[in-house]
């Protein structure tokens, strides 16, 4: 039996994500499609509120 709540609690289908950057490697930072950083978009830092990516903590401890 599934509990009423869960009708509600969970979505019935997960919304498109899309990400507006993608990392670029040779200069190790998110950047936008226009090749602009992506931490230079203050209404992209707003809407997702980073934009980290994983590429330091392999390299670094102090991330």
């Amino acid at each position: 039996m599934r509990p009423f709540t869960l009708n509600y609690a969970y979505p019935r289908s997960r919304p498109a994500v899309v990400t507006p950057y993608r990392f670029d490697e040779s200069l190790q930072l998110n950047v936008l499609p226009d090749g602009r950083p992506a931490v230079s978009d203050p209404d992209l830092l707003l809407a997702v509120g980073t934009t980290a990516s994983t590429a330091g903590s392999k390299t670094h401890f102090d991330d």
